[in-house]
């Protein structure tokens, strides 16, 4: 059994079906909820692989809107003791998820100004999101294999020209046809 995880119910608007092999959780939003769902659902069962699926913006002008399997993460809102910025003073700086350049960039805060955007582009990130870092990070202590999938849904410098509902409900889409691709369900 495979678990299908995301942060927010609106991004499994696509996947209103129960697919065959998955269960389904939905953690909440931020690196507290997520560490806190994940880490519950597998005390509770046991799964051979985890799948990420949700939304991230755009740092990088380079990366496409489609969807990106992520291939490391890390924490852009910490500092260690010795102040450097995206290194916590206990856990790993990065996690790395598989080989590749696709990275994201977890933090609890919205990114929305181009001094931001540039801080964390300056630590390698490409993607920015709320909740990968702490979902690969719980997957490694449990020992689960943990694939993550993150649609575009905006520029995380700002400038969006449409709703969030109606990006989220594109990305979900998104991420259902491309676990149609991978998985066949």
């Amino acid at each position: 059994m495979k678990l299908l995880v995301a942060a927010l119910e609106s991004e499994l608007v696509a996947f209103s079906e129960p697919l065959d092999g998955f269960d389904r959780l939905v953690t909440g939003p931020g690196k507290l909820k997520a560490t806190y769902g994940l880490t519950r659902a597998l005390d509770a069962g046991a799964y051979d692989e985890i799948v990420v699926v949700g939304t991230a913006g755009a740092l990088d002008e380079t990366i496409g809107s489609g969807v990106h399997e992520i291939h490391w993460a890390f924490q852009h809102d910490v500092i260690n003791e010795e102040g450097v910025r995206g290194e916590h003073v206990s856990m790993p700086q990065r996690i790395e998820l598989g080989a590749g350049d696709v990275s994201i960039a977890t933090g609890d805060s919205f990114i929305d100004d181009a001094e931001a955007v540039e801080l964390i582009l300056s630590l390698g990130g490409r993607l920015v999101d709320m909740e990968s870092y702490a979902y690969a990070w719980v997957a490694a202590q449990f020992g689960v294999p943990i694939r993550i999938w993150k649609a575009v849904s905006d520029n995380a410098k700002g400038g969006a020209n449409i709703t969030w509902e109606e990006a989220v409900t594109d990305c979900s889409h998104r991420l259902r046809e491309h676990m149609r691709e991978v998985y066949g369900v």
